[in-house]
């Protein structure tokens, strides 16, 4: 979730939010640390910190700090426990802060560094409220207490979907939500809706230009309108062998027909191995386009935590 480009346009169009942060947690807790939740003054709010008792009393103490002109922020230590109707067993460090006009120049510069890309920095209470340094490394000098190291921005894995047919359009929707940032392609006048997600960009020239400046290790999803297409955009995306996954909307007679057509081109070997068609989650019966989007982003979504916890260190995917 982006945190600071929201609160500096909630303060522009609110006059004010409150951004609740997860400080440290201990034992079994909802979210971990690093969560958060920003809240409007109407009560509205964006983002998790975990849902329950634990959410809707934090959102109480946001609204009230925002009514408030004589502290910023504020500390709170929850044990989740029976007291709070919560059986996780843990405990939560949750910082509540407002945020107002006065803070728009410090914000905007946070907002700034967070679109370039990931960032971090470490937030010390003072004077009533949370004073932000970024830093840099692994490690970085302690400050005063209470004070934590938090992220901000992410790099977001790539699907680069190629079609925007009735299944291409439910799919962009079902990835709206998710963490992934969708480059979408289809070169038809009139192809894509009027409206797309804020995680989708959309390209109309040639595909192999496109694919071309897709990112190294993105899912690559192909269902044009043409299967002549779809061949070409397989072949280009299976001969670069620098993403992920290549994945083909179709039967298993059109998966046997491609593999014959690659491997008359030299990717035979590659296309075997490399080419998922079918795609999405096996078992998930329907054919409509909502129900075939679900089930490719699921698929998504697991390609891209496998992905993930492969590229770590062994020692840290054997810690839990």
């Amino acid at each position: 979730m982006e945190v600071w480009p929201r609160v500096a346009s909630l303060i522009a169009t609110e006059g004010a939010c409150a951004l609740v942060s997860v400080m440290a947690t201990r034992g079994s807790v909802p979210r971990g640390a690093g969560a958060r939740m920003i809240v409007r003054p109407d009560g509205a709010f964006f983002g998790t910190i975990g849902g329950g008792t634990l959410e809707w009393q934090a959102l109480a103490k946001a609204q009230a700090l925002l009514e408030r002109r004589d502290a910023a922020a504020l500390v709170l230590d929850q044990p989740l426990g029976p007291a709070l109707g919560q059986c996780c067993g843990g405990h939560v460090t949750l910082a509540i802060e407002r945020f107002g006009a006065g803070d728009l120049d410090a914000v905007t510069r946070l907002a700034a560094a967070e679109r370039k890309g990931p960032f971090r920095t470490r937030a010390t209470l003072r004077g009533g409220g949370f004073v932000r340094e970024v830093i840099e490394g692994e490690t970085a000098a302690a400050g005063q207490a209470p004070s934590f190291v938090e992220q901000f921005g992410e790099v977001l894995p790539v699907v680069a979907l190629f079609g925007a047919g009735h299944v291409g359009k439910a799919l962009v929707l079902a990835l709206a939500p998710l963490p992934f940032r969708v480059v979408w392609h289809d070169g038809r006048p009139g192809a894509f809706p009027a409206a797309v997600p804020a995680n989708a960009s959309l390209r109309s020239g040639p595909p192999e230009a496109v694919l071309a400046a897709v990112p190294d290790g993105a899912q690559i999803l192909v269902m044009t309108h043409s299967h002549a297409l779809d061949l070409a955009v397989v072949t280009a995306a299976l001969s670069a062998g620098r993403f992920a996954h290549v994945g083909l909307i179709g039967s298993a007679t059109k998966r046997a027909r491609f593999l014959r057509q690659l491997g008359a081109v030299g990717l035979g070997e590659v296309a075997a191995t490399g080419l998922r068609c079918p795609i999405g989650l096996p078992g998930l019966a329907g054919k409509q386009p909502a129900v075939i989007a679900a089930s490719v982003a699921a698929e998504c979504l697991i390609l891209a935590q496998s992905r993930t916890i492969n590229a770590e260190p062994a020692h840290r995917r054997h810690s839990a």
